[in-house]
Order: structure tokens, then sequence, then C-alpha cells
């Protein structure tokens, strides 16, 4: 590690992953985030995945006060993130064939939907068997993962693809395998993990392009507002009515 504390070293490796896929995924987030807005403008559900922390990313942008009111969490037991214990289960589940088929037989998913799965490996079975399954009812899928993995690793699903092989539009959060961007001479092991810094912008990036892609159409984006100013919780009732029948988040 060269000179700088860690805290400036990890925000200098941050900031240059942020200037990569700023640059290098510009036309895949502006794709991405104009599928959203057609899958909006066209009576249209979005969801989002991930498993263990790449669901950070994917929780960031449901239910949030300036994000589209109609991005819906789909959620497989145990893999959501490290509430279960033990802690490992999350990652053992990724790896069982067959759950994701039966995560999507009882899902609201339907054709005309999009999708967004997060993984960063995107090589264990269960975000590879979702973007499959999507696809195959129809849905469009956004997958948001590092390429690197599919090229540095091998596929531990069956048919030995991985995430990036299975998507309409795929984002390549550039982040390094093992997911570690600091190394010091007195410390065996790299640390300082950046995917889930790089991977909510690449989210929000998206988000931000889907929202905009609709008001240059002339629909207005069903934005939430926060709760904590004045007039949000009535602005937000007025989007959840008018969108309900696509909002699955709320009872």
């Amino acid at each position: 590690m060269s000179d700088g504390t860690p805290a400036d070293l990890f925000f200098d490796a941050a900031i240059g992953l942020l200037q990569r896929v700023r640059e290098e995924e510009a036309e895949a987030i502006t794709a991405a985030g104009t599928l959203l807005a057609d899958t909006v403008a066209a009576g249209g559900r979005l969801f989002a995945f991930g498993a263990g922390h790449s669901s950070l990313a994917a929780q960031d942008v449901v239910y949030r006060a300036g994000g589209l009111a109609l991005m819906n969490l789909l959620t497989v037991p145990g893999v959501v993130g490290v509430d279960v214990t033990p802690a490992t289960l999350g990652s053992a589940l990724e790896r069982v064939d067959g759950l994701a088929s039966a995560v999507l037989d009882t899902s609201p998913l339907r054709a005309g939907d999009t999708l967004v799965i997060i993984s960063l490996s995107g090589r264990n079975a269960l975000p590879v068997e979702m973007a499959l399954g999507a696809r195959a009812l129809g849905v469009k899928v956004v997958g948001v993962t590092s390429v690197a993995y599919a090229t540095e690793t091998s596929s531990r699903h069956s048919s030995g693809t991985f995430l990036r092989d299975h998507c309409d539009i795929v984002l390549d959060s550039k982040i390094a395998v093992g997911d570690a961007e600091l190394t010091l001479d007195t410390i065996p092991a790299p640390f300082a993990p950046a995917s889930t810094v790089v991977t909510s912008a690449l989210m929000q990036a998206m988000m931000a392009t889907a929202a905009a892609a609709l008001a240059d159409r002339g629909i207005e984006p069903p934005l939430l507002r926060s709760g904590n100013v004045d007039g949000g919780h009535d602005w937000n009732g007025r989007v959840m009515t008018e969108y309900g029948d696509r909002i699955f988040y709320r009872y």
C-alpha cells in the first residue's frame, strides 16, 4: 500500500471505480434506465433481487425517498441479508439448484415486467437460475455484476454459465475478484470491499435515468418523497393509490 491513510486509500479506490463505471458503463446505464422507463410506460412492474450483501443495493432502490415507487424487492427467504442465523446459510442457499424456480413460481413476476438481478460474482446457481427463469416468463432482465468473475472463476451452475450470460442488459461493476481493494504488509488478507458503494451508485444512476426518460415522454415519474418533509406522506399516498396495483411491498 502506498502513502496515505487506509481511509484515504479506500476513498481513492472507490472514487476510481466510480469514475470507471461512469465512463465505461454509460451506454449500458442509459439502456437499462430506458428499459425501466419502457416497462413503466407500458404498464409493467419493476423488481430487484440480490442475495447476501448484493441485496443491500437492491433494497436501496425499494420504497426509497427520491426513488421510483414501482420498484419492488423480490425476496428469497434466507438469502436477503445477514439477519438469518447462521449468517452462512445465505451463502449455502445461493448454491442450491431449484430454489430460484420455486421462488419465481410463487412470485408476482409476469411477462412485460423487468427484473434487476444483482450478484457480484454471478457464478452461483441462484442468480443464474433466476435470470433464466425470469426470461422464460417473458420478463426483461438487467444484470448488475462484476464481469471479471466470468473470466477468472468457474460457474457453480449446472449449465456452466454466469448471470451475465442470461441478461438483456449487463452493468459491469468492475469490482476485482475477491472484492477487497486494499492490502497491507501487516494484514494477511486483502481488505476494504467497495462493491456496495459501486453497485449502489450503478443502481441509482439507472433509476435516475429512468425517471428522466419518463419525464421526457411527458409521463410524471412515480417518485416517492421523504416522509420527513412536510407534505411527504400525502404525496406518497397519492402515488401509491395511483399505482397500487404495481406495488407489492404494502398490503
